[in-house]
């Protein structure tokens, strides 16, 4: 019986240690979020200068990119698809970032942001989620959606209430 208990203690103390070493300092805390920032900075920069390979080189190849519109849930591939013709006529969209909020999980490997926008459509709200693999940092999630003041929502209601039906109907 001691030696069980003795076992379960060493366990326990080595589970322990495992999880502090993982924690990270302010220090890299800091370093961490001006790193992301450099980086979604970077990518909506690549889409404003129509930088193709710049902005989908710093999404994961098994990344998801959700858009304004309903039917806008794309991975990687059908997104470039999408994009590639706007790319080609040498700019995509250009989204000015107003404030940004960056999170990191405990062991610094995993990143997720909100953002306000200023944007062709006015003012947006983007969020995001970065995944470090293998030392470098990739954009693994990204919803797009525009904002729309509490005044307004009920005549934004009755405007999108015809799309709406239409789209539902696959879910019925």
């Amino acid at each position: 019986m001691k030696n069980i208990i003795a076992l379960l203690l060493i366990v326990l103390i080595s589970v322990s240690c495992q999880n502090e070493s993982k924690k990270i300092s302010n220090l890299e805390l800091d370093s961490i979020k001006k790193e992301i920032n450099k980086i979604v900075n970077s990518w909506h920069k690549a889409a404003a200068e129509a930088n193709f390979e710049g902005y989908f080189g710093l999404m994961d190849s098994v990344s998801v990119f959700i858009g304004t519109d309903a039917s806008e849930n794309w991975n990687k591939n059908k997104f470039q698809a999408f994009s590639k013709p706007y790319f080609d006529k040498g700019k995509a969209w250009d989204f000015e970032t107003l404030e940004r909020n960056i999170y990191v999980n405990s062991s610094g490997e995993f990143v997720w942001f909100d953002e306000l926008l200023r944007t062709w459509m006015g003012t947006c709200r983007g969020s995001g989620v970065l995944e470090k693999i293998e030392n470098s940092w990739k954009i693994k999630h990204y919803v797009l959606s525009v904002s729309i003041p509490n005044e307004d929502i009920n005549r934004v209601i009755t405007i999108k209430k015809k799309n709406d039906s239409i789209f539902l109907k696959k879910f019925n």
